[in-house]
């Protein structure tokens, strides 16, 4: 395919659109360093939890350095597909996200090595659950772009990406570990790093709000197609909860099962119900919703 004219030498950058405005934030605030986050007293702290403790942070590290990998590995083709459309404010921010995965996957193995001390194989700390989602689910759904660029591809790689992986599996693993270190003020380097890495994917949750809100007011027949991709994949979601709770009795540090079940399940309703405002919506009156999301999330 040959290039016939330029976005940006013909028309210009839209620089109020919501791709643009989180392109702005991730050039701002995406550009920290897992190596220049300090472990040292994380390291201390390691070396004063019990053994079941330590497997229990094993256990969510694992589950989330294979996501991170994962992601990274299998986003190309959603790049390429915008791309390809010649939606240059999208692929601009889209830029940043397979930078922001790989560094997750890097601060997860600095993690495990520097701290953890854990060199082996983690797999078998991946459930049944979580193997549906991320080792099937998420690579199968973002790699049919490769041949299949259509709308309702799009919306099934961006809701079991962003909705359901980072948005459920994802924020879930952010609230499990905030609520072990935070509480306990345990682990400095580790809760920064969380922090920043959250902030990141924040961005990309918005941006796939964004991204299926249009394909589903640009064409409500997709509606049917995002609520059975969105509620097939919940169970194996809210799963993943069940599986690692069901490896400990007791589960340390105070933890409980409902707390976390309840948090996936808000997580998953917040959007949902984000993405049904969409149906018989313009795209220009998504494009403004977008934006005041966006204003209000930045107040």
């Amino acid at each position: 395919m040959t290039h016939q004219t330029f976005a940006t030498t013909t028309r210009g950058l839209r620089r109020q659109s919501l791709p643009m405005r989180l392109f702005e934030k991730a050039k701002r605030l995406g550009v920290w360093n897992p190596s220049d986050l300090d472990f040292s007293q994380d390291v201390r702290d390691w070396r004063h939890f019990s053994d079941i403790e330590r497997d229990v942070l094993l256990r969510l590290t694992a589950i989330f350095q294979a996501g991170e990998e994962a992601v990274t590995l299998d986003l190309l083709p959603l790049i390429q597909v915008i791309a390809q459309e010649g939606r240059i404010e999208e692929e601009l921010y889209l830029t940043t996200f397979l930078f922001e995965e790989a560094k997750h996957t890097d601060f997860f193995r600095r993690f495990l090595d520097e701290v953890a001390q854990a060199p082996g194989d983690l797999s078998h700390y991946s459930g049944e659950n979580y193997r549906a989602v991320v080792y099937q689910a998420l690579p199968e759904a973002l790699n049919r772009l490769r041949h299949d660029p259509s709308p309702a591809a799009q919306l099934e790689a961006s809701v079991t990406y962003n909705m359901i992986v980072e948005g459920v599996l994802a924020e879930t693993g952010y609230h499990a570990y905030f609520t072990v270190l935070e509480r306990n003020d345990l682990m400095p380097g580790v809760r920064q790093g969380i922090r920043l890495l959250k902030q990141d994917e924040s961005r990309h949750i918005a941006y796939g709000l964004y991204l299926l809100s249009r394909l589903v007011a640009a064409d409500p027949g997709l509606w049917p197609a995002l609520d059975e991709r969105m509620n097939a994949l919940l169970p194996l979601a809210v799963g993943v909860v069940g599986d690692v709770f069901a490896q400990y009795d007791p589960m340390p540090f105070g933890l409980v099962q409902d707390e976390f079940v309840h948090y996936a399940m808000d997580q998953f309703a917040s959007r949902y119900a984000r993405l049904e405002k969409a149906r018989g919506a313009g795209v220009d009156e998504i494009d403004r919703q977008a934006a005041r999301a966006l204003d209000e999330d930045e107040a």
